[in-house]
């Protein structure tokens, strides 16, 4: 038996572990926490110290008795769980949760998942640094406050269901505020002046006038003033310039640069770097600092060296702009610079080459170019144009990488200019005057609110892609997909002695895959902001977060901070509770002409709707649901009218009426029964009976029997997974390797039986009498089915060796019962008074 027992968090930095390792260590996974908070109450001390209680979860307490059966027999533990806070409580958990002896239990840490690295760390164990783990306490204790107290306030006056959390309502406030900026904003005109001319040896440029014109009479005013013009060289600046390279990348940067570059999400950046961190390839994915080590430093030189020469070699430092670094001491680097292309995986092997070239360059030489500013001037008028161009002299870093920039951030190039001297004589081909408009505010991206929370000191690295990938799992945000709308613009174009005027078109606010607030996220976020401004505030999320890292240096004492928010912040929840109006986002567009009852739209319990009417008027109220591209804030009193025309009756198909409508999940046919979801972009109002039949033929021609098997029809569509066939109730995936427009017969019988083969392999347990069964599930997990419930189990648990009875135990502890009960208890107090009523009267007929 091992001597040394070694706990990580993670299986696949487990496997990586155990290759550095002798006979003597043997490496096990926590699989992450293995204590938390409990799902079913707040676990804070309130009324007490503000202590937090921890629970192990009945799916982790296979793990927990198997890793203290490993603890017992070692002699020595080892916690290496990240070096973060999160893994500071992690090991802290496992010390607890374990109760090892803290004479045999080591802690140790190492950013890099390498040979050396971890060698060095057992050489320098150190104890758990409680300073951390209070910090990462601090954090989770807040959010369950903030969360388990605002959350119900919401069911209560809003909607069932929804969740605010510290960190999230802050993200959707910052969306929220940025989308009504849009709303708000009105284009402003002007005319913009270019002009195309050529030197005396022939060559071509462009150059422009920064001075813009407001209206297009005063721009055609100046074309005039050009005609027959003669232009010279008034001023030739010619000068050396140089450009640095960016940081190597945290985590904020990386998130940034990979959405820019390669178009993740933050989440897939974040899983992609997880894995290359577990593989050994690169230092730890979640820092906020800037430095390289010593010997990382000495690495880049060497690889620079040899892949470009010593020119291109300039070893320096970098100084961090964030706030209270507080996670890795290192920023995102390989950890072994000479290999270029170390993985197979695309995904894996496009983030490492990133993080490959962002590190290199940080360490080469500043790129040299020679800037050129030229001025050109007219002898009918004062006005210059301008050009600038740049040649670079040396390459330097730009031999190997460029950041990007955001669109908000994006500059017109500069390019190369031909030969010209001061005085020379110039000749125009074309001067235009173009209108535009003046933007509104970008919508945020991922990566761009990423940043905006950074500079605010909001969240850590840690909590960025959680954050985001939380309010657009909640439905509070979702990314966009706005086509756009055509505007017109003028262009005035002088050529010789002549002005043409053209009309041209641009289209303008489309924003795919920007964030933009949905309806229930602008209600929620005006509802904590009326209410709980404070929580909202963007100022105190930063502080909270100064606070937990005065924590972690053991400058503050966490309880003491829990407490102080908690006596502020219960009182006002209470208070809300039982005053604050209920709020739907209600707006009055004015009266339905047919009745003369108010129109207004405002949030149901299906989302978004128009409303003839109120609920105590002697008339029913008439709902209609809003389109999918129409929000409450914005829906104008005309289209609100209009969606009372539906649903739309289209006509008739082979005897059944044929409508269009719209519902929760958008529009859509209605023929007879089927119901026939219509593609984006269509819309319910106009769609026509040639286009409801073309996608009734499909529905039909997709929905048919493609064959017969074994006395069942064989069906065939396409899901959120894929291709697939249906037979007997079965799903089957229809993967590349068959044609799925033409499947054979062959075909279909291999993927059925294929299927059925699959389904007995899946069978762990099959106790027919007691319709009970265990099956295998995805990532090793399994699954307990009993009629419709269905409950998973952890890899850890022993399927093989379960019994019946400790199936139906489970099945008894985990199948949701808690609904029926108050139906039950409902019911008895409606039947109450019944039987007490009928009793009382039986009672007083004898006595009469």
């Amino acid at each position: 038996m091992a001597k040394n027992l070694v706990i990580v968090e993670s299986p696949a930095k487990a496997k990586t572990i155990e290759k550095f390792l002798g006979p003597d260590f043997k490496v096990a996974s926590s699989y992450g926490h293995i204590a938390d908070l409990p799902s079913k109450e707040l676990g804070v001390a309130v009324e007490d110290d503000f202590s937090a209680k921890y629970m192990v979860s009945s799916d982790k307490k296979a793990l927990v008795k198997q890793l203290q059966t490993l603890a017992n027999k070692a002699e020595i533990i080892w916690l290496a769980s990240d070096e973060d806070r999160e893994g500071e409580a992690i090991s802290w958990h496992l010390s607890e949760t374990l109760k090892l002896d803290a004479s045999k239990t080591k802690r140790i840490v190492f950013n890099a998942i390498t040979k050396s690295a971890v060698q060095h760390a057992i050489q320098n164990p150190r104890d758990i640094d409680y300073n951390l783990v209070n910090a990462q306490q601090a954090r989770r204790v807040l959010d369950r406050l903030v969360g388990y107290e605002l959350s119900p306030v919401l069911w209560k006056k809003i909607k069932p269901g929804l969740s605010a959390g510290r960190v999230q309502s802050v993200a959707v406030r910052l969306i929220v505020e940025r989308e009504r900026e849009i709303d708000a904003f009105t284009p402003e005109a002007s005319f913009k002046i270019t002009a195309q001319f050529t030197t005396e040896s022939g060559g071509v440029f462009s150059a422009k006038i920064y001075k813009t014109f407001k209206n297009e009479g005063a721009a055609y005013e100046f074309l005039e003033l050009n005609m027959g013009a003669q232009f010279h060289i008034s001023q030739l600046d010619t000068k050396p310039a140089k450009k640095s390279p960016a940081a190597p990348f945290t985590t904020s940067t990386l998130q940034q640069e990979a959405s820019r570059k390669i178009y993740f999400s933050v989440s897939k950046t974040m899983q992609v770097a997880q894995r290359l961190y577990e593989a050994g390839h690169i230092t730890y994915m979640r820092t906020d600092s800037v430095n390289l080590s010593k010997e990382a430093k000495e690495a880049a030189e060497k690889a620079i060296v040899e892949h470009y020469g010593a020119a291109f070699s300039h070893p320096r430092d970098f100084t961090g702009k964030t706030k209270g670094a507080q996670e890795a001491h290192e920023a995102i680097r390989p950890t072994n610079m000479m290999v270029q292309n170390p993985v197979s995986d695309r995904d894996q092997a496009k983030l490492y080459d990133l993080i490959w070239k962002r590190t290199l360059a940080s360490q080469m030489s500043d790129a040299k170019l020679e800037r050129t500013n030229v001025k050109i001037a007219a002898n009918t008028h004062q006005e210059l144009f301008t050009v600038s161009g740049e040649v670079i002299t040396f390459e330097g870093f730009l031999k190997v990488y460029l950041e990007g920039v955001d669109d908000e951030e994006l500059e017109e190039q500069e390019g190369m200019l031909p030969a010209m001297k001061v005085k020379e004589s110039l000749t125009y081909r074309n001067i235009t005057a173009t209108e535009r408009f003046s933007r509104p505010p970008y919508r945020y991206s991922e990566a761009s609110l990423v940043k905006k929370l950074e500079e605010l000191g909001i969240g850590r690295p840690s909590t960025y892609a959680p954050t985001i990938s939380t309010i657009q799992n909640r439905g509070y945000v979702e990314k966009g997909s706005i086509e756009g709308v055509a505007r017109a613009y003028q262009q005035l174009i002088l050529t010789k002695d002549s002005i043409d005027v053209k009309t041209l078109s641009e289209n303008v606010g489309s924003d795919k895959g920007k964030m933009v607030p949905t309806d229930i996220g602008m209600i929620v976020n005006d509802f904590l902001v009326d209410h709980f401004s404070s929580i909202l505030d963007y100022n105190f999320t930063a502080k909270v977060e100064e606070d937990f890292d005065e924590i972690a240096q053991g400058t503050e004492d966490w309880k003491k901070i829990m407490k102080d928010f908690y006596n502020d912040f219960h009182p006002r929840v209470l208070q809300v509770e039982e005053h604050a109006d209920r709020a739907s986002g209600e707006r009055l567009l004015g009266k339905d002409p047919k009745s003369g009852r108010p129109l207004i739209v405002r949030l149901g319990r299906f989302g978004a709707m128009a409303q003839i009417g109120h609920a105590d008027d002697e008339e029913k109220p008439i709902f209609a649901s809003l389109l999918p591209e129409q929000s409450l804030g914005t829906i104008t009193y005309e289209e609100a009218l209009d969606l009372f025309k539906l649903p739309r009756a289209l006509g008739e198909y082979e005897g059944k009426e044929v409508l269009a409508s719209v519902g929760r999940y958008g529009p859509y046919i209605k023929f007879g029964d089927t119901f026939v979801s219509m593609d984006r972009g269509e819309s319910a109002l106009d769609v026509t009976m040639d286009r409801a039949i073309e996608l009734i033929v499909e529905k039909q021609k997709a929905d048919a029997p493609i064959a017969e098997y074994e006395g069942h029809e064989v069906t065939k569509g396409t899901g959120r997974f894929g291709p697939f066939i249906k037979w007997n109730g079965m799903f089957i995936n229809v993967n590349k390797k068959y044609d799925f427009d033409h499947l054979s017969k062959e075909d279909i019988t291999e993927l059925i039986e294929l299927k059925k083969q699959k389904e007995i392999d899946k069978l762990i347990h099959n106790w027919e009498e007691a319709g009970v069964r265990i099956e295998k599930a995805r990532w090793g997990r399994h699954h307990i089915i009993k009629g419709k419930i269905k409950i998973e189990l952890a890899k850890e648990v022993d399927v093989i060796n379960m019994t019946l009875e400790e199936a139906q135990d489970l099945i008894e502890k985990k199948a949701p019962k808690k609904k029926a009960a108050p139906k039950k208890k409902a019911a008895a107090k409606k039947k109450a008074p019944t039987k007490k009523t009928t009793t009382t009267s039986k009672k007083t007929t004898p006595k009469k």
